[in-house]
């Protein structure tokens, strides 16, 4: 390989290219760059053109060496690679993958911040803070669904809110599932978790839980399982029992008047910031990714575990290849192995159903610039920061510790929001290189851009730039802290482009696991 030095400036994020480690063979082009030119730094001339965000060898890579990218193997080359040809899906493959997990072994703690920060928040009877004051209206089973959103549109002809000003909406939450299902596996535990941890949410003023009657997921087994909240806060009905849709929909008007008059008394009020939970997603990624939003993010994500808050990562086909990153970082080995045990799983999971782990990227994340799972998940990882790894979770598991946590989940970014909503968060921080639009209610979804052009197209959809640092000469540091700020704001009331453009109607996915019957 040839040095640092011989290659590229990696100090200039405002050039044509950049080199993120000195032990990379790999640059980034930061824009497009023409067949034949030579950018600052670079010894040779380009064999084609490049797009930005894909990667252009800087040395001569052989056949079945190793790519590098952040220091770390993101494959190895097909064929001899030339230095200055494109390096891609052409050229680039998995090539065998192993990692030395190395449990608990750089787990460094973060200094805590003294100084507390508060937001404006609804402070809930269990202890927990939501960010919103929403009223749910949550179903048991696809069988209800369609009588779930008639209660709501009623409740929206007949201005029932109008008089209860603190009440931020309805929100039906409809699924696909719930009946048609094993009683006693693996399904119905994770859609049981993933329910109850909704009506449990703190974003919930008061919830109403219609089912049809006969399904395979009871409201009695929801309500009787474990408390999920007040007397008075949760009132259930099923539509057999009430008599059909026009009786279900009557009496789940007045059932929602109740339900109002006891949300409306909560008010804004301050709470410390260690009551926040951020859900941190990234879809449509890029070849910007790993450099602009999802460090940035990993930054404020630091700041606010600093502050005794807490951070979810998740998505674990999407962390395959950069899971050891996680493991060196585990509060202990117990934790460490918890993850793994997960990824084992996964690769088990799609071995049984004739997948790879290697199916990811999409082919919007490889027109991106990002060529294999390796890669995008380095990227991904990023988003973590640097904290330690306290404690590894299943899908939808109630999150008990603060800190920065991992919760098991498929890369389906509605499907893994929805786990993390389920599992506590009351804020989602969602990064894209593509321009993904989608919101969670009752979550507010913060929407990071990773590139100034894609912003500038979509800057209806996009809450935050990141790609200005790479175009401005912005530091990871400078927007981490602007983040850090954006997310006491939007937990205290301000609204994201997503709550403005109304999004969050379908987008709970619930992980379907196992067998329809």
């Amino acid at each position: 390989m040839q040095s640092h030095s011989d290659s590229v400036d990696s100090n200039d994020k405002t050039g044509a290219v950049v080199r993120l480690h000195e032990q990379d063979n790999i640059v980034i082009a930061l824009q497009n760059v023409e067949a034949g030119s030579r950018p600052d730094g670079f010894n040779v001339d380009l064999r084609e053109a490049i797009a930005r965000g894909h990667k252009i060898a800087v040395s001569l890579i052989p056949a079945g060496s190793n790519v590098l990218r952040y220091g770390q193997i993101i494959g190895q080359a097909t064929r001899d690679i030339e230095p200055g040809e494109h390096v891609h899906v052409h050229n680039l493959g998995m090539g065998g993958h192993q990692q030395d997990y190395a449990p608990a072994s750089a787990n460094v703690p973060l200094a805590q911040i003294t100084d507390e920060r508060t937001f404006q928040g609804f402070h809930r009877e269990d202890g927990r803070v939501g960010t919103r004051n929403y009223i749910g209206i949550l179903t048991t089973v696809n069988c209800s669904g369609s009588v779930a959103r008639f209660i709501s549109e009623a409740a929206e002809k007949s201005n029932l809110l109008d008089a209860f000003p603190n009440v931020d909406g309805i929100v039906p939450i409809v699924h696909g599932t719930g009946c048609g299902m094993s009683g006693k596996d693996e399904g119905y535990d994770t859609l049981f978790r993933t329910l109850s941890g909704y009506a449990r949410h703190p974003n919930f003023g008061g919830i109403l839980l219609v089912g049809l009657g006969c399904e395979v997921m009871q409201v009695a087994e929801l309500v009787d399982r474990r408390p999920i909240r007040s007397h008075g806060a949760l009132r259930y009905m099923t539509i057999q029992q009430e008599g059909g849709t026009r009786r279900t929909v009557e009496h789940g008007l007045e059932q929602l008047r109740g339900i109002a008059e006891l949300a409306n008394q909560a008010e804004r009020k301050p709470a410390p910031v260690s009551a926040l939970t951020i859900g941190m997603q990234c879809g449509g990624s890029d070849g910007y990714s790993g450099i602009t939003a999802n460090p940035a993010l990993g930054y404020a994500s630091d700041l606010l575990v600093r502050h005794g808050g807490t951070s979810i990562l998740s998505e674990t086909s999407e962390i395959y290849g950069a899971e050891h990153l996680l493991t060196r970082r585990a509060e202990s080995t117990e934790v460490a192995k918890k993850l793994i045990e997960r990824v084992k799983w996964w690769e088990d999971y799609t071995a049984q159903h004739g997948g790879e782990m290697d199916n990811n990227p999409s082919p919007g994340n490889k027109n991106g610039g990002l060529t294999t799972i390796l890669e995008k998940s380095l990227g991904a990882v990023a988003k973590g920061g640097t904290a330690p790894l306290r404690e590894v979770y299943k899908f939808a598991e109630h999150i008990d510790k603060n800190g920065f946590v991992f919760m098991d989940s498929p890369g389906f970014d509605p499907c893994s929001v929805t786990g993390q909503v389920a599992s506590g968060a009351n804020l989602i921080v969602f990064t894209t290189g593509r321009g993904s639009v989608s919101g969670y209610q009752p979550t507010p979804c913060i929407k990071l851009a990773t590139n100034s052009a894609m912003y500038a197209r979509m800057s209806e959809d996009m809450d935050l730039n990141c790609g200005d640092i790479v175009t401005d000469g912005v530091t990871i540091e400078e927007k981490g802290v602007e983040l850090f700020e954006l997310l006491i704001r939007v937990a205290s009331g301000e609204e994201t482009k997503s709550e403005q453009l109304g999004f969050g109607g379908v987008e709970f996915v619930p992980w379907q696991i196992g067998a329809v019957m």
